[in-house]
């Protein structure tokens, strides 16, 4: 049941050991426990506004106004509240390295290094170890309250919960039943999609594949910049999305990314060294990180291409400032050392590929990190999906949530502890749809 290295006094438990150790969780935290929704005595409002202390003030209106939309908006902009909630709740004690914010409009399309379109995972900011079954239950409760949103039948939203919540179960047990090679190099990619959707919907797939490959640099100075009087491109103004900065904060953000550029690889960093920083801009970014500091940046090469990144500020992760588990998946690292440095770990960690750009710095007591901006990232918009393809795309996300956990150490005993029955999957639905009504009373109470 232990493995040994060539050093005797270094070892590890086997897949079978911690398999074992999670299927013996079940008689401390059982699925009924698991199952069972805990309300939990809080404000969210009073942590919404504080959350709110920390961020620019003249976009606090515009981010009250983005979650104001609905309840599932309102959801995409709690993470800091679930978090909390969720650490009330049953919890196995198996720590992995997690999204912390894992709705399924965080998931998405993206390139590979290697030009690919795949679909994974593409948020990190509040990615650190944490609890396992917080990742699933925020993406199961983002189903049912975006199926109910978008006004499928009851049978259909559960129907969509639990089929996710199988794929990923069944994802993560298949997954460690191959080499750990395998796991880390496995991905869904353009083609894996297109066989695995339904012909009835295989046209709208193609469609968001073909808008994704059009969304680069390239279509970002097109649409998004212009000449000035020197002839550099810069950014066209449209507040308050995006507005150019005064010359004070300009020049601090041009000093900054000279401190990126010491924090990434050395065949980007010689990329970089051919390109010219000629704007910088302010951008308002998605529901939950309104408000939140990021830039972009035009960088241009001697050929008179362009590349555009992306700065993006990285406070405390929601599921460190909860989490009550001490140890941490990721070895040494400080996860709260360095926020920035936090999200790129966790980002590489979790994706099946990520962006070779990113680098992470600090400024004025903030941590930030880089990554480019639009690089061939695509979106699924679910009003546009049929039943059949919203049942197709919460599958994926189920998936590659699975893949994202199965490269932690702890990974067999989260299938250990989940077993091979649909009783697990009746228990998270029911907690999720337990949690989703609180969501309705905590919105009702913000939109007041």
């Amino acid at each position: 049941m232990i493995l040994y290295g060539l050093n005797p006094h270094q070892m590890i438990p086997t897949a079978q050991a911690l398999r074992q150790k999670g299927k013996a969780a079940r008689a401390v935290i059982s699925f009924v426990n698991q199952g069972t929704f805990s309300p939990v005595n809080r404000d969210a409002n009073m942590m919404i506004d504080e959350q709110n202390r920390t961020r620019l003030p003249e976009l606090i209106d515009l981010r009250r106004e983005r979650m104001a939309v609905s309840p599932f908006t309102f959801y995409r902009g709690t993470a800091l509240i679930m978090a909390h909630d969720l650490a009330q709740q049953a919890i196995t004690g198996a720590p992995l390295v997690i999204c912390g914010d894992a709705h399924i409009n965080n998931f998405g399309l993206y390139a590979s290094p290697e030009r690919r379109l795949v679909f994974d995972l593409n948020d990190f900011d509040e990615a650190a170890p944490g609890p396992w079954e917080w990742d699933l239950k925020r993406l199961v409760t983002s189903i049912i309250l975006c199926g109910e949103d978008l006004g499928m039948t009851d049978a259909h939203v559960k129907e969509a919960a639990t089929k996710a919540t199988f794929h990923y179960r069944y994802g993560l047990r298949k997954l460690l039943e191959t080499s750990s090679m395998h796991r880390f190099y496995s991905s869904i990619g353009e083609d894996d999609i297109l066989d695995s959707v339904s012909k009835k919907n295989r046209n709208a797939y193609k469609k968001v594949i073909k808008k994704a490959k059009n969304r680069n640099s390239q279509q970002v100075i097109s649409k998004m910049t212009q000449n000035d009087a020197y002839g550099r491109r810069v950014f066209t103004e449209n507040p308050p999305v995006l507005t150019h900065l005064d010359t004070d904060l300009a020049g601090a953000v041009e000093a900054a990314f000279e401190a990126y550029k010491q924090t990434v690889r050395p065949d980007i960093a010689l990329l970089l060294s051919q390109h010219l920083l000629t704007d910088v801009a302010r951008r308002v970014v998605g529901v939950g990180s309104v408000g939140t500091r990021c830039y972009l940046l035009v960088l241009t090469c001697e050929n008179a291409s362009h590349l555009v990144l992306q700065i993006k500020e990285a406070s405390q992760s929601v599921v460190s400032r909860y989490n009550p588990i001490v140890g941490s998946p990721l070895g040494k690292l400080n996860p709260e050392q360095n926020n920035g440095l936090r999200v790129i770990t966790c980002q590489q960690i979790l994706q099946a590929y990520s962006d070779p750009f990113l680098g992470h710095f600090q400024a004025n007591g903030r941590d930030f990190y880089v990554r480019q901006f639009r690089d061939m990232k695509g979106s699924f918009e679910m009003n546009e999906l049929t039943s059949q393809g919203f049942l197709d795309y919460v599958e994926g996300c189920g998936l590659m949530l699975a893949r994202a956990h199965a490269q932690s150490p702890n990974a067999n005993y989260v299938a250990g502890y989940m077993g091979k029955s649909t009783a697990f999957e009746k228990a998270i639905v029911k907690w999720c749809y337990g949690y989703s009504r609180q969501i309705y009373r905590d919105y009702d109470n913000f939109v007041r």
